[in-house]
């Protein structure tokens, strides 16, 4: 059983979809005490940085998230779902994250021929925290997003990206990994991340489908 938290802000049934794909059940819920319970954890995320966060609190999801992290237990973020693990975002205003991750949230500031925000199919290249992900370099993503994460320690960046200069595509500490793109868009390539961390072979850099090198022709 897979649960995906559910805070109204979150391509829910797209990511629910995803994992059933892959013949493991997944739960939608908001409830904390489920969330403590989990087996494995999905955080997903569409949305503004404040707004997101200030969801996750007043539904009392921020202490069984953080002690869930804490006990370094499966858990996949997405998008927001990365986002929000950071001490700080600067997206309308200055807000508070779940500091899970030291770094913080900021804005794409790009020459004029880059669009803002940067959507659309994209490659990674591993990090220094991706080596063993099993996730081939120059793999498409599909990624919609005006800002990017900043890790204080290099050392967990798992994937990057280039968009008018490098950024961090994706974040692996323990059994936590989180993504900027999202999967659930992904077409086979993501298909096959969920399906790898669903059944627990993501971490082992076991590839159950082969990866996407050219672009899809769309989302």
């Amino acid at each position: 059983m897979i649960t995906i938290i559910d805070y109204q802000m979150g391509n829910l049934r797209s990511v629910q979809k995803a994992v059933e794909k892959a013949g493991v059940e997944a739960e939608i819920t908001s409830d904390p005490q489920k969330i403590a319970a989990a087996e494995k954890l999905i955080l997903p995320g569409v949305g503004a940085f404040g707004d997101a966060i200030a969801e996750i609190r007043h539904r009392d999801l921020e202490s069984p998230i953080r002690d869930y992290l804490a006990a370094d237990r499966p858990f996949l973020g997405i998008c927001l779902g990365l986002q929000m693990l950071f001490e700080q975002g600067f997206e309308h205003g200055t807000h508070e994250g779940l500091g899970v991750i030291a770094g913080d949230v900021v804005r794409f500031e790009l020459p004029g021929e880059f669009k803002i925000p940067h959507m659309g199919w994209n490659t990674v290249e591993p990090g220094p925290a991706g080596e063993d992900l099993g996730i081939d370099p120059g793999t498409y993503y599909y990624f919609v997003h005006s800002f990017y994460v900043r890790p204080t320690d290099p050392s967990v960046v798992a994937l990057t990206c280039d968009y008018g200069g490098r950024f961090c595509a994706a974040i692996r500490r323990g059994n936590l990994i989180a993504t900027q793109f999202h999967p659930e868009k992904s077409q086979q390539a993501g298909l096959s991340l969920v399906e790898r961390f669903a059944t627990g072979t993501l971490m082992t850099g076991t590839t159950l489908n082969p990866a996407t090198s050219t672009a899809p022709a769309n989302s």
